[in-house]
């Protein structure tokens, strides 16, 4: 059943009702075929865009939608109860436009946010390193200045769209003083120089391409730094605050459309003459399931409240996304265990829902970060 949606405007509501109806007519049916083949979804991200739901938190004068983050989230959640490899996308292509719309000049906004936000432009945040997961300030990757230019050398792992994205925002060493030394330039994916290793070979999010990204004297002008030299890292931690609640949304729809699977197989399924949800064993099981998926919107709705209102939401933003992953994990493991044997195979998709929803504890700062984040916010 559809999640029952609180909304500010009557437009949030339009925007909702049109998100499900693509989600029925363009997600849905191929989800299962592209996990499968391990196949980008490039045109789904384009009907996306073309709908305005790619660039719904940034203002309608450089091409977005002007909507509050809660009813972009709700989005999000509802891109990601069908198809989770797609939600994650929404919520990287989001955060890769943030340090562009933050700390741009206007002359970059204007040229290249509007075709970023309307899709034709799909991007992907090059921060980790294989060496430096949780501490970026570690990273090795060098931009060094050459006249108008910079020359950037290094790679960068864990990069959700390597190799299909059309551009990438990476963050560099430009000098030697630790975290202040690194700043963040825009690089367009046909510059000469960058390349995409192998792919993954990942558990889950199989459509979505992960790959190390290598820059070997790949050469931009100085105008694609975005910021003054050493803004990278606050430019990055700035945008994951943001892109935490992105990923919370995204556990929360993958959790619901777990529960969803499990109710509907529950109601038909029998067992000693009665439906196996009348048995209370399951009843109670899905209950706490529901309770779980309920809990989770409502705090990252809470983040995002805050984060409208223009208030500080940082420590919200972790609890969100530390909340989110952790119910998400629980229910879709016991989404499989409600459906029992049938839900360990492929004919059911509880079984993805469980694959794909790991790495949110991992990605976006592992959930082992999020309690160090909380437990500072606590300290101060």
């Amino acid at each position: 059943m559809p999640a029952e949606r609180l909304l500010p405007t009557e437009e949030a509501g339009d925007l909702i009702a049109l998100t499900r109806d693509i989600v029925g007519k363009e997600l849905r049916p191929i989800v299962d075929e592209y996990d499968k083949a391990a196949r980008f979804p490039r045109e789904v991200f384009r009907t996306l865009g073309r709908a305005g739901l790619l660039g719904l938190p940034y203002p309608e004068d450089v091409g977005g939608g002007g909507q509050p983050y809660e009813v972009y989230l709700q989005v999000v959640e509802e891109i990601a109860s069908a198809w989770a490899a797609v939600g994650v996308g929404v919520s990287v292509h989001a955060l890769s436009c943030f340090g562009l719309f933050e700390r741009g000049t206007d002359e970059q906004k204007q040229s290249w946010l509007p075709d970023m936000l309307a899709g034709d432009q799909l991007g992907a945040y090059c921060l980790s390193e294989s060496h430096a997961g949780s501490d970026p300030a570690a990273m090795r990757t060098k931009a060094v200045r050459d006249g108008d230019d910079y020359v950037l050398n290094g790679a960068k792992a864990w990069t959700t769209h390597g190799g299909q994205a059309d551009f990438y925002k990476v963050m560099a060493r430009t000098s030697d003083d630790g975290g202040k030394g690194i700043s963040c330039f825009l690089v367009p994916a046909d510059t000469p120089g960058l390349s995409s290793d192998t792919p993954e070979q990942k558990m889950g999010l199989m459509s979505s391409t992960t790959t190390t990204m290598l820059l070997d004297d790949v050469r931009i002008p100085a105008s694609r730094r975005l910021g003054a030299e050493g803004q990278g890292l606050p430019i990055a931690l700035a945008g994951l605050d943001a892109g935490r609640l992105g990923i919370a949304a995204v556990a929360t729809g993958v959790a619901q459309g777990a529960l969803d699977a499990a109710i509907a197989y529950a109601k038909e399924r029998e067992a000693f003459g009665k439906a196996i949800i009348d048995h209370q064993g399951l009843g109670f099981l899905l209950a706490d399931m529901a309770a779980a998926v309920e809990s989770a919107r409502a705090t990252y709705l809470h983040a995002a409240r805050l984060k409208d209102a223009g208030r500080p939401y940082g420590r919200q933003a972790s609890i969100a996304k530390l909340v989110a992953t952790d119910n998400a994990m629980k229910v879709t493991t016991d989404a499989v265990q409600v459906l029992g044997g049938a839900g360990y195979t492929k004919d059911f998709p509880v079984e993805r829902y469980m694959r794909e929803t790991k790495v949110m504890q991992i990605f976006e700062g592992t959930n082992q970060i999020q309690r160090l984040v909380i437990s500072r916010h606590l300290a101060k």
